[in-house]
């Protein structure tokens, strides 16, 4: 079967050693949008499996060309995977989901009714879980710190099934392990997020591939974020106000050495003299540091893209740099019909 038209759903399915699984997934998949007459393309990303998952995808192209795979040289992570199947995906609407059958593609028809009623984007949330207490309960930490952290309030930032937009996908840049936080940047991108209860479904084959090393480095990933997003355009706003904290620690005590000084006429070297002034001096370095990330910013914000724009009204004057901030010609159509 050939698909030369563009595809209502294109399903992005990051896979490292799930060749037991894929078959199966697929299958069901392929039920379920044929029942609900649904055009889509299945993107499987194999990161680098070894087990033989990619001649599993290739067996599966000869019999449905509507499946294609993707294969990295080497294991390169979720986040990795997931904006390659983004840069290649050609559907108006985007799925994610794992490739361990514990997502179930039963949830596709109602993830892209959220969207068609108005959202942006659907997270899903695996609200009775099959997983051991051992990574339930960290789960449950993460996404309560990730909420309140982030400003967006979902239970399940880290389910893999999710549904998207095309113009949400093309807006985020994805690196390390930041698909973790994929809600977080399109909330802040200005796009409106839904959550869908979905089910989880337990493993049927292989082990999970993710140990505790993922929730610290979550807790990283999720400070790198707050302050790339609040702080690199005004960087003097942090540094400054830390380096002013110092100062003024530093000031403070040696006003209260000035004072005795003036009091009792002897002055003596303490231990606390000394970090009054180390904190004066740490204080001018952060304010230092502050100054040139507004030289830096000052630099480059020339080249920087301007911020997204969701729509326009008819005749709206367009840019004649070639930098328009518009996501598409069909949102701004929408907005204007």
């Amino acid at each position: 079967m050939t698909q030369t038209t563009q595809p209502q759903l294109t399903l992005v399915i990051p896979a490292f050693n799930e060749s037991e699984s894929l078959p199966t997934l697929l299958e069901e998949i392929r039920v379920v949008c044929e029942t609900h007459g649904i055009t889509y393309e299945v993107i499987v990303m194999d990161d680098g499996s070894t087990d033989g998952t990619f001649e599993t995808v290739r067996k599966a192209n000869l019999l449905d060309a509507r499946v294609h795979g993707i294969r990295f040289r080497r294991n390169c992570g979720k986040a990795a995977a997931l904006a390659e199947g983004f840069r290649r995906a050609r559907g108006r609407s985007i799925i994610t989901m794992d490739a361990d059958l514990q997502d179930n593609p039963a949830e596709i028809p109602p993830l892209l009714k959220m969207l068609d009623d108005g959202a942006d984007m659907v997270s899903g949330w695996k609200k009775i879980r099959h997983d051991p207490w051992h990574k339930t309960a960290p789960s449950k930490l993460f996404n309560a710190v990730t909420a309140s952290a982030s400003g967006i309030k979902l239970h399940d930032f880290n389910c893999g099934l999710k549904a998207y937009r095309a113009e949400v996908v093309q807006s985020i840049d994805l690196y390390g392990e930041l698909h973790r936080y994929i809600p977080v940047l399109a909330h802040w991108n200005g796009f409106k997020v839904a959550e869908k209860v979905v089910e989880h479904r337990a493993r049927r084959f292989g082990i999970s591939k993710y140990g505790w090393a993922r929730f610290t480095n979550g807790l990283f990933d999720l400070v790198t974020l707050l302050f790339l997003h609040k702080y690199t355009r005004r960087p003097l706003h942090l540094f400054g106000f830390v380096g002013l904290l110092f100062t003024l620690l530093g000031v403070a005590v040696l006003l209260g050495f000035g004072v005795d000084w003036i009091m009792t006429g002897t002055l003596h070297l303490r231990p606390l003299m000394l970090a009054a002034v180390a904190s004066m001096l740490v204080g001018i370095q952060f304010v230092s540091i502050g100054l040139l990330g507004e030289m830096i910013n000052q630099r480059f914000a020339s080249s920087s893209p301007p911020p997204p724009i969701s729509a326009t009204t008819p005749g709206a004057p367009v840019c004649f740099d070639g930098l328009d901030g518009a996501e598409g010609s069909g949102t701004a159509a929408r907005a204007g019909s």
